[in-house]
This record gives structure tokens, C-alpha cells and sequence, in this order.
């Protein structure tokens, strides 16, 4: 079989490609239903949503990526009898990101999603073996280029690195042409008669094009996410897929209830940018904080969540029936619910420069992925901050830089970062810690920085560096302002308060809304504690959805909503 991707192919092909015994067979068969295709016959294009996992019992099915130029897509695997084609995509009626072709006639079971989420729960070993092989065929598709849409623009554009963030943090194989650097990028630039100010401008499977989008456009543009069913009346809606927002996912839909997530970005929050997070609990070398989401991400689809991302959260009422709550989505899009989880982290804090947004995007960021990493190769970057995700940055920017100047406003770390981060930053030779000190100017053109300058705190010295990427992890705000008029008590700063006058330990003010994780007023600022609370959560939950509906006291607010419906 040939592979795509040399590097997790040859030591886990086993594993990534694993052959049924007639014994799984037989196993997989109350699950599936029998399917033939003639040799020739297309079973799937990429962008196209698969008929479901397929279990080959006899014949071969070819599997090869889209072409992004003229010419036959590239081979990736021919699959044989007792073999089955899939990736994660088809946990969640996805669009398929590679094309399947019948290579001779077939004879094969397909099994939904539905029917192969239960597969896994009711055949635990067996599934544990299919999810293994979905997880690795899709970090095979991720790390081999020419899969999924297209972005073509400059590298540094801050476009170019939204749109390319926002694809990598969502688990999506993508391709980045820079015409400056790529022929072929000139060739398809030329052939869509594209003005090069426009760019940059995204190709999708079915041939789309298009110019800058928003995530959300991009997002719907290749099915990442689709329309949400206003009549499903769902158990638990949950705002936000952070690590709280996703424990609270696997844990209700493990235990029954009907779950969905919405988040206005990516799964992951904060959590999800992180390089490196060495104190989780049971990780004793340490995991990225993108590996340990896409974990959990995986793992509440195989219990059945519905996700919506991106899709956002934008204000909180009530139905006309009782005990019953309507988050409006977007512009057009309503979700259902008896309950509702408010997971919503938190926003980033900006600094107090006044053309800070000038290079908000190109130069200024405010996580360190392998994207950033690249674009700085070699150079001298500043990074604010003094908490664990700025000492996880730094390190991680450390072995990808020249030197990285990091920050601080106040008089030493101890005070905000955990002991073996302070150890590690102080045992790198090109990280130089500066105490009380701002940046107050930020200095270039066009979005490209090219100078920053510090400023001591007490002294009022001011220094001058020649710096192209500022890093930004100076905390954040509580992400609540989408509940105003909601009846939700905040505190003084915004967090959502729990847990007063009798309530659960994580309800609010309004039964049947709870809030976890950092959004929550004295809640940890730990991807541990936040897990914790999303499992906590789900008991509460449980207890209040058995509860007799009792009369939902509105505000007026509320009830004109709810009567405008």
C-alpha cells in the first residue's frame, strides 16, 4: 500500500490501517447495512459528505487527495477486503477530505454515523481500534501537504495567518501558496484573474473561490459547520469548547443526555494555544495543549455532541414553554434547550498602544503555534506576560528564535508562574526576563512592525528594539458580555457568579444556567480545575433536568423576546 505520510505510516500502519477478522466482521455487521459499487463507480469527492464508515468484504476501494493543479490527485491508500475507509470526518457527517473510487467491483456494509458512534460505545474493544485508525488517518491528512482548501497570499499577511490559525486549531489539512515563493500560485492567481491586492483568497474542494473570508464563511464554505435544527429540543446547550465546555461534553453525553456545542472560533479556548502543558495530570513529559483538546473534541463526538463551530452565542432568553431556553446563534439560527452550560472563557486583554491594531494579526499575537514559530525563525520577538501561558510560550519561542525579550510588569515571576517554568525560562541562555516594564510605542508601516520601545516602570528609562513579533499573554477578560439582558448576576469585573442563595455549587441566579471554568467568579485559572468543573457540572445538571417544571419567573426584557417569537 502506498501512504502518504512516512512519518506516522511505517511505525503505526498496523494501526492506521488495520484488517478485520471474520470474527469483527461479523461483530460490525448489526451495525451496518450491505452496499455494492461497480469498478469505476465514485463512492465519495472530496467536499462531499461520505455515505458513512464502509467495511469492505470484497474488492478495493482507491483513495487519493484532490489535485490543486491540473493532473491526477495523488495516491494515498488502495483499501482490501476485511479494511474499512474513514476518517474522523465520518464521526460527524463531515465532508470527506479525500476521493474514494471503486477500483473493482465491491461488496462492503456502510455504517452511518450514528450507527458507528454505537459501535464504539457497545463494542468497546473493536471500537477502540476503528477510533485509533480515524484519529491517525486524519493526522496523516494534516501533516501531508496538498489536502483540503487552498490559501493563497503572502506569508506574513495577517490575513493569511488568521485564516491558516483558524484552520490548523480546527483539525483542517489546508495548503498556504505564497506568490512570491510558488509559481503555481502566480498560475492560479492568473487563471481566477485575481488583482493581487485582493488577496489572500481561499480555493475549496468544489472549486469556490474565495476572497478574504471570515472564518465563519470559510467555515460553512467547506461544511465544517452547518444549520442547527430548531425543532430539536436538546438536554444541554453548551457556550464554549474550552476544556471545561468539552468535559462538560463527554461527560453529559456519556451519561444520556443530548448535548451541543457552540464556540465562535475553535475547539480548545485558550488551553488549545498552549505549546506545551507539563502539570496535567497524567502526562509526565508533558502534551500540547492543541493534542489534549483535539482529545476531548474527539472523544464528546464519539459519544454523540453536536458541535457548531464555529458559531456563536449571542444572546440568552426563554421560549414560550417553561423550562425551556433560546440561544439565539449568528444571525438567523436558534438552539433549544432545558439547560444551558456557559463555558465562554474568556477574550484576550490588548495593550494600551494606540495603533496596537494596526498590527494585530502580522506582527502582534497572541498565541505561539508552529505558524508563529515559523514566521519567526531566527529573529528577536517580545512577549508580555508573566503567567504559566506566558512561561509555556516562551520556552516553546525560545528553541524557534534568536532571543526572545521577555516583559514584565512586575517585580519577579514567583508570584504568577509555576516554579518549573520559572526554572526552565531562567536555564534558557536567549530568554532575557526585563522586570516592571512596558512597551508603550510600537513602531512600522502596513501592518509590518519593525521597532518596539520599553519603558521601566519606576525609572521612566526608555530603550529602543529592533522587533518584528510581539507576543501578548497579559490575561483576559471574562467573555459575558453576549448575556446582557439575560438575568445572569456578574460580579463587579464581569465573571459570572454561582452557586448563592441556595443554589448548586456551579448554578447561577437563573436555574438551569451554570457556568465552569474561567469564566466563573472564583473559579481556578487551570486547564485541571476547568476540567474538573465540566465534570462536576453534569451531577447538577442531571439533578435539575429531574426536577417537576415549576413556574420560570421573566423579566420584561425576556418575556417581550420570548412573545416576539
Amino acid at each position: 500500500m502506498e501512504q502518504i505520510t512516512e512519518p506516522t505510516s511505517h511505525p503505526r500502519q498496523a494501526q492506521m490501517f488495520p484488517v478485520l477478522s471474520a470474527a469483527d466482521i461479523e461483530r460490525v455487521r448489526r451495525f451496518g447495512t450491505a452496499i455494492a459499487y461497480k469498478a469505476g463507480d465514485r463512492v465519495v469527492e472530496a467536499g462531499d459528505v461520505s455515505p458513512g464508515l464502509i467495511v469492505i468484504l470484497s474488492g478495493q476501494i482507491e483513495i487519493s487527495q484532490t489535485a490543486w493543479h491540473d493532473g491526477p490527485g495523488q495516491h494515498i491508500v488502495t483499501h482490501q477486503p476485511g479494511e474499512f475507509m474513514g476518517e474522523l470526518a465520518q464521526l460527524s457527517d463531515r465532508p470527506s477530505l479525500v476521493n474514494a473510487k471503486a477500483a473493482t467491483d465491491v461488496d462492503a456494509l456502510v455504517i452511518v454515523s450514528g450507527r458507528l458512534r454505537d459501535l464504539m460505545v457497545q463494542e468497546a474493544n473493536l471500537g477502540e481500534r476503528v477510533m485509533r485508525a480515524l484519529i491517525l488517518r486524519r493526522v496523516s491528512l494534516l501533516e501531508t501537504e496538498g489536502n483540503g482548501p487552498i490559501i493563497i497570499g503572502r506569508h506574513t499577511s495577517g490575513d493569511v495567518l488568521r485564516l491558516q490559525g483558524f484552520l490548523t486549531r480546527n483539525g483542517q489539512p489546508h495548503k498556504v501558496l505564497d506568490p512570491d515563493q510558488d509559481s503555481c500560485a502566480g498560475v492560479l492567481i492568473q487563471r481566477f484573474k485575481i488583482d493581487e491586492h485582493h488577496l489572500p483568497i481561499v480555493l475549496c474542494h468544489d472549486g469556490e473561490l474565495l476572497r478574504n473570508p471570515a472564518e465563519n464563511d470559510l467555515a460553512r464554505c467547506l461544511g465544517m459547520v452547518g444549520p442547527i435544527d430548531a425543532t430539536k429540543l436538546y438536554d444541554v446547550a453548551i457556550v464554549g469548547a474550552g476544556p471545561a465546555g468539552l468535559a462538560a461534553a463527554v461527560y453529559a453525553a456519556s451519561e444520556g443526555l443530548s448535548a451541543i456545542v457552540l464556540d465562535c472560533r475553535a475547539f480548545g479556548g485558550q488551553a488549545g494555544a498552549s505549546a506545551r502543558i507539563e502539570n496535567y495530570l497524567g502526562f509526565p513529559t508533558g502534551i500540547s495543549g492543541m493534542a489534549l483538546m483535539a482529545r476531548a473534541y474527539n472523544q464528546a463526538q464519539k459519544f454523540g455532541v453536536e458541535m457548531a463551530i464555529p458559531d456563536e452565542a449571542s444572546c440568552l432568553g426563554l421560549t414560550n414553554e417553561e423550562r425551556q431556553f433560546l440561544l439565539s446563534v449568528g444571525e438567523n439560527e436558534n438552539v433549544r434547550t432545558r439547560a444551558v452550560v456557559v463555558a465562554s472563557g474568556a477574550s484576550y486583554r490588548r495593550l494600551n498602544v494606540s495603533n496596537l491594531a494596526e498590527f494585530e494579526g502580522s506582527s502582534v499575537h497572541y498565541w505561539a503555534s508552529p505558524i508563529e514559530g515559523r514566521l519567526c525563525a531566527g529573529q528577536e520577538v517580545a512577549l508580555v506576560g508573566a503567567g504559566n501561558s506566558a512561561g509555556q510560550a516562551a520556552v516553546y519561542l525560545a528553541s524557534q528564535v534568536k532571543k526572545v525579550w521577555m516583559i514584565v510588569r512586575g517585580g519577579s515571576l514567583e508570584a504568577t508562574m509555576s516554579r518549573y517554568l520559572i526554572e526552565r525560562i531562567n536555564a534558557q541562555p536567549n530568554i532575557e526576563v526585563v522586570l516592571e516594564t512596558e512597551i508603550v510605542v510600537l513602531e512600522g508601516e502596513n501592518g509590518d512592525l519593525r521597532n518596539i520601545t520599553l519603558r521601566h516602570r519606576k525609572t521612566g528609562e526608555t530603550a529602543v528594539h529592533a522587533v518584528r513579533h510581539v507576543f501578548l499573554f497579559i490575561g483576559a477578560d471574562p467573555n459575558t458580555d453576549w448575556l446582557a439582558g439575560s438575568g445572569v448576576d456578574l460580579d463587579p469585573k464581569g465573571f459570572i457568579r454561582t452557586g448563592e442563595n441556595g443554589r448548586a455549587a456551579l448554578e447561577t441566579c437563573r436555574a438551569g444556567v451554570f457556568a465552569i471554568g474561567d469564566v466563573r467568579a472564583g473559579s481556578v485559572k487551570r486547564v485541571g480545575a476547568a476540567i474538573g468543573e465540566g465534570a462536576q457540572v453534569v451531577a447538577a445538571l442531571h439533578a435539575y433536568l429531574a426536577q417537576p417544571a415549576p413556574a420560570v419567573a421573566r423579566t420584561a426584557s425576556q418575556a417581550a423576546a420570548a412573545g416576539a417569537q
